[in-house]
């Protein structure tokens, strides 16, 4: 595990990929093998050229046109990668990481897995002490996210397995009841399995459900309540928005990443324990079935992808994982 994650820094060699930035400012990500080559019609640029460079150099083609090369970020590898599922941004990664106080060595649940994104910043964020495991109702998207995370890591990590099947049926037959630290949440309706996460959690667990809409966002919350094994739930979103600096023109950029999901966390109560009651406001809290037809899949807008999209963006991950396996 640990030889995994050097590959992140040190000199370039076989196998790692690079984010070549070109006079323009274009970017074109490459995996180095002895002996190939990058083709533009500025020229071409020899892989060996970049092999054995420190990260961050710059090299020139045989048109004398010089390029930036790095090793691609995390963000910007899971911005780029191969997508089955829509991806978690890295600015809500970042949050996650940081209110479910994901830390080295916890053992992690996260459900589902969609092409891998949040699995990539949970397995740096556990580290190799650590224990993550991930469930994916959609087998295509597992094979997607695990060539995913082959790409990047250069191998698939040993503390980290993928479960295809459903939540509420297959964590409990996975873990034992109070052994998890945190449970990251990022599907259409987890308040199904509010209950079998209590039973997975240790006293004081994490439990943090991603969520797309105000709809859902009102029943997760309520269903988290009327178990009665956690604390207040509390609910949040991040914007971002970039600035332009240079020199004395300094304003905001003219677009932002905006509204992307909901955060909703709670703590995993101790066993007997019974919450003070808190005094609220009156609200409507109380829903009819006319109400829940509007937390229905086709009401809250789920895309499915189609099976030939699928099957092409798995072949793509899988070669972008074969490709980086094949010259290690």
């Amino acid at each position: 595990m640990s030889d995994v994650f050097r590959r992140q820094s040190g000199p370039f060699r076989e196998g790692d990929r690079v984010q070549l930035t070109g006079p323009k400012g274009r970017l074109n990500t490459v995996t180095l093998e002895a002996g190939g080559s990058f083709h533009t019609h500025r020229g071409v640029l020899s892989h060996d050229v970049i092999i054995g460079q420190p990260d961050a150099s710059v090299v020139t083609s045989t048109n004398d046109i010089e390029y930036l090369a790095m090793r691609p970020l995390l963000t910007d590898f899971v911005m780029s990668m191969p997508r089955g599922a829509a991806i978690i941004y890295p600015k809500d990664a970042a949050q996650i990481i940081g209110q479910a106080d994901i830390f080295p060595g916890a053992h992690v649940v996260e459900a589902g897995v969609g092409s891998g994104a949040l699995s990539l910043w949970l397995l740096r964020a556990i580290g190799a002490s650590g224990q993550l495991n991930s469930f994916e109702r959609r087998e295509e998207f597992s094979e997607i996210a695990q060539s995913n995370v082959e790409t990047f890591l250069g191998a698939k990590p040993t503390n980290w397995t993928v479960t295809v099947g459903d939540l509420q049926e297959q964590l409990p037959a996975s873990v034992e009841p109070g052994s998890v630290d945190r449970i990251v949440l990022d599907m259409l309706a987890p308040w199904e399995c509010i209950e079998e996460c209590a039973d997975a959690l240790t006293p004081g667990g994490v439990l943090l459900c991603y969520i797309a809409t105000v709809t859902q966002l009102s029943r997760v919350a309520e269903a988290i309540r009327a178990t009665g094994l956690f604390t207040e739930p509390d609910s949040n979103e991040t914007m971002v928005r970039g600035w332009h600096v240079e020199g004395l023109a300094v304003r905001p950029d003219h677009r932002m990443v905006a509204h992307t999901g909901f955060l909703m966390t709670a703590r995993r109560l101790a066993p007997g324990s019974v919450l003070p009651e808190l005094k609220r406001r009156a609200s409507k809290t109380d829903f009819k079935d006319e109400d829940v037809e509007v937390w229905t899949p086709g009401a809250l807008g789920e895309r499915n992808a189609s099976a030939k999209r699928l099957r092409k963006t798995a072949r793509e991950a899988k070669a972008a994982a074969e490709a980086g396996a094949s010259d290690r």
